[in-house]
């Protein structure tokens, strides 16, 4: 298997030239999400006893030969005694702790004891990457700038600029030539996809806010990353419709 940190940030291989690197698709990276937010969502809500993963990052979501994420690496995975949501593990337990720089929440930098609410922001900023192209060490997060607060911003002035160019890139259909975000045919199209990618990263902005209980559950990640996907759907699939009626006529 593949991780989405290879498929994210792909290099050439030796021997090997492209045309173009590989790239997930939006719906392709979408899909992801969701699986890796049901993973999650098992984890805290539907074990026995709940598990906190205390290292989700793109480099432990391994991704299969459909390209389905699995969550995997639990190395610093802790079980939450006391069985509630909002839960954390003794702080006697938590020591030790330390996750990968970039995705581990501030809360845990100051000593506080690992909950579900970390997961939850190691999400967030995973769903931005995953978005964006960006990781969250990427050189430009200087002088306290990060990567949740450069897409918080960017949501109210030019989206696309934050976008993953590899969904820009154009690529050859038929006789056609597009890219991912003009895939869906015509002017309302395009702006669904827009609408879309705001969408999700409104959520992984939500999911990576500086306050634990503040953020986002992953109940409602997943409801909210469903309807998102049902609308991207809806699109292609008006533009597969669009297409046999064209060439029926």
């Amino acid at each position: 298997m593949a991780t989405l940190d290879e498929w994210l940030h792909p290099t050439p291989r030796i021997n090997e030239t492209l045309e173009e690197p590989r790239g997930l698709s939006l719906l392709q990276r979408l899909n992801i999400a969701i699986d890796v937010a049901n993973a999650l969502d098992y984890l805290h809500h539907h074990c026995q006893t709940p598990i906190v993963h205390c290292d989700l990052k793109p480099s432990n979501v391994l991704l299969d030969d459909e390209m389905i994420g699995h969550v995997g690496d639990f190395g610093l995975a802790r079980f939450l005694f006391d069985a509630t949501q909002d839960s954390s593990i003794d702080q006697s337990s938590s020591i030790g702790v330390r996750g990968t720089v970039g995705y581990t929440p501030p809360e845990y930098g100051l000593g506080n004891e690992v909950s579900t609410y970390g997961d939850v922001y190691s999400y967030g900023i995973l769903l931005l990457e995953m978005f964006t192209g960006k990781r969250p060490t990427d050189n430009v997060f200087q002088d306290g700038l990060n990567l949740h607060d450069f897409v918080k911003a960017a949501l109210s002035t030019r989206i696309t600029d934050t976008i993953d160019p590899i969904l820009f890139w154009e690529r050859e259909e038929g006789e056609t030539t597009m890219n991912d975000i003009t895939r869906n045919e015509g002017q309302n199209g395009i702006l669904k996809s827009h609408e879309c990618l705001i969408l999700i990263l409104e959520v992984g902005v939500a999911c990576s806010v500086e306050f634990p209980r503040e953020r986002m559950n992953m109940s409602a990640v997943i409801i909210q990353l469903h309807s998102i996907r049902q609308k991207l759907i809806g699109t292609n699939i008006r533009r597969q419709r669009l297409q046999a009626t064209g060439a029926q006529g």
